[in-house]
């Protein structure tokens, strides 16, 4: 079993119609929520994308120099879906690196790069250099439904084990249970701040409100209106 299905399955189970991820970009009025039957479309397109588009297979490094928001996160689980490990802030020795528009540059020593525009109506990025696929454009195609090649059993998160990676978001939680709505507004930098930020809320079957660009009295109208029961 891959990761993705660990941390996706018990929420499909359970209620995959509720709030999964939302998010909120105060600079842009930008508010976007997913249901864990939406999101688990999503992260399957990806895998899909990853592995057919691509060519990677599992053991493969697929590096993500994204922010955090909710198409990372759907980057994240794809690429665990597909089998592949995940490295984050570099692309140096990766097989695929997931960028946005900015980080072009950092992005160019992995074999393939596909830009993410992050726009919330999906928009993709034009004139883009040669060789560089453009996410928005090319994720839609593929199909929402996945089946992994193998189980997982190598690195998955910057040379952690999945074992390594649930036994690290154990740690972080709190009495977070499935009734557990998180606000965060902390990056993804490393594979620390990913497994406290994303990981240990999707473990333990809980709900996460993602937010940039808010002051401190917008925090408090969001964690009001989206009935938040804790913040890291």
């Amino acid at each position: 079993m891959t990761l993705t299905d660990t941390l996706l399955r018990p929420i499909l189970a359970s209620d995959g119609a509720r709030p999964l991820i939302t998010y909120y970009d105060n600079s842009t009025g930008e508010r976007i929520e997913l249901s864990g039957i939406t999101f688990t479309n999503w992260a399957a397109k990806i895998a899909n994308m990853i592995r057919d588009e691509f060519g990677l297979a599992p053991g493969d490094r697929v590096a993500i120099l994204l922010p955090a928001h909710w198409q990372t996160a759907a980057v994240v689980l794809g690429a665990w879906w597909a089998g592949c490990e995940v490295v984050l802030g570099q692309a140096d020795g990766a097989d695929l690196a997931f960028t946005d528009e900015k980080n072009l540059a950092e992005a160019s020593p992995a074999n393939d790069i596909a830009a993410l525009s992050l726009h919330p109506f999906g928009r993709g990025i034009l004139n883009l250099p040669p060789g560089v696929t453009d996410f928005a454009t090319t994720v839609p195609g593929h199909g929402d439904q996945f089946q992994p090649d193998a189980d997982e059993n190598g690195p998955v998160l910057d040379g952690l084990l999945a074992t390594e990676v649930l036994e690290l978001a154990s740690a972080t939680e709190g009495n977070w249970n499935s009734q557990t709505r998180v606000l965060s507004t902390k990056p993804w930098n490393d594979a620390r701040e990913l497994i406290t930020g994303l990981v240990s809320v999707l473990s333990m079957g809980g709900s996460l409100v993602q937010v940039t660009g808010a002051d401190d009295s917008g925090l408090d109208r969001i964690a009001v209106t989206e009935k938040v029961t804790d913040r890291i």
